[in-house]
């Protein structure tokens, strides 16, 4: 396996000793240098191979945004964007996503056992995820399985148990699960659908805070409402939820009406939230009423979750490969056999719409 060639680029040594300390523990991946600013990292890019980028936003002398259209358009690679929980710098982390950056880590800021145990995982996986890009199509599940860590299962937050019965309703939803590339591919998909669409409840991979920014900015150019999830948020049409990041939400339902609970606990399928938490959730609440949608990402997050809402009468759709910036979790639902139908992306919308006409 091919090693990952990592630079580091933040104006903290803190920092970049912290990087350097986790990633240096994970096989396949060699931190090759690391810069306090754009200038020394443009320079040592002159003459060092780099396969993944791990960026600041806020740094001397240039900004990690105007570094980072810089890179795209002189020398293209794989950018892992790692900012701080700052609210106001989470725009800047969202127009990065837009300028080409393709992962988004938390900055560590202090030495806990969380952090060890949580944000380790979450940087290594970043940084291999983002190598899939700039490289030829590989086995994602050979990728995703050289970390020792244990993966829970859905199990760890809601479990197995049987179909919820509830009084017939016509109303259909749809769930959607996505990681890289999810937030563009996730803003063409939003684009595309009517003001009337089917209540949509999403998980995209996103630390805290910045999805926040990521739903406002979906609300700007979407026809649909399109906010934050907070807990017990009403699921109606015309309204797409975004799953906060470090939190799990699930789908519920109290009689005819659909609703969210937004909970914490333990990574699940390596994420917090987790698409399988929310699908499986989906399943038990919402049975032949769903639409599950899979799309771009590292991983087999949302597979078996995928599985269970077809066992379960949903109509589930998986994100073709040459559309997804990383076929990973669609791949892996289609391996299980809990996919209805492969569409492009831009096919994905209108086929969302068809099935949720009542009949």
């Amino acid at each position: 396996m091919p090693v990952t060639r990592v630079m580091i680029v933040d104006d903290s040594a803190v920092v970049r000793q912290t990087m350097k300390d986790v990633l240096s523990s994970a096989s396949g991946i060699e931190v090759v240098g690391s810069a306090a600013d754009p200038y020394i990292a443009a320079k040592k890019l002159s003459t060092t191979p780099v396969d993944v980028m791990i960026l600041d936003i806020e740094m001397p002398r240039m900004d990690g945004l105007t570094f980072l259209k810089k890179i795209m358009t002189q020398h293209p690679l794989p950018v892992v964007i790692c900012s701080s929980k700052a609210e106001e710098g989470s725009q800047n982390v969202i127009k990065a996503m837009e300028y080409g950056a393709v992962e988004i880590i938390t900055k560590p800021k202090v030495y806990t056992k969380e952090f060890l145990e949580e944000s380790r995982v979450r940087i290594i996986d970043a940084v291999k995820a983002a190598h899939m890009t700039a490289v030829n199509r590989v086995t994602v599940k050979e990728e995703a399985s050289q970390a020792p860590e244990k993966k829970l299962t859905a199990d760890a937050v809601i479990s197995m148990g049987g179909r919820s019965q509830h009084i017939e309703t016509t109303e259909k939803l749809c769930v959607v699960g996505a990681s890289t590339g999810g937030t563009e591919a996730l803003k063409d998909f939003l684009q595309m659908l009517p003001l009337d669409a089917p209540g949509i409840v999403i998980v995209q991979h996103m630390p805290e805070n910045f999805t926040r920014a990521f739903a406002e900015r979906l609300n700007s150019t979407c026809n649909m409402t399109v906010k934050e999830a907070a807990h017990n948020d009403t699921v109606v049409r015309g309204r797409v939820l975004i799953a906060p990041g470090n939190k799990h939400t699930l789908l519920r339902r109290s009689g005819a009406r659909y609703y969210v609970e937004v909970k914490e606990g333990p990574l699940v399928s390596r994420h917090r939230p987790s698409v399988d938490v929310l699908f499986r959730s989906a399943a038990r609440y919402g049975g032949p009423n769903i639409i599950g949608v899979i799309m771009t990402g590292m991983g087999d997050d949302g597979a078996q979750g995928m599985l269970e809402m077809k066992q379960g009468g949903g109509y589930t759709i998986a994100q073709d490969e040459k559309t997804c910036v990383v076929y990973g979790m669609p791949g892996e639902a289609v391996k299980k056999g809990g996919v209805d139908i492969i569409l492009p992306l831009p096919s994905i919308a209108g086929e969302v719409m068809k099935k949720s006409k009542v009949h």
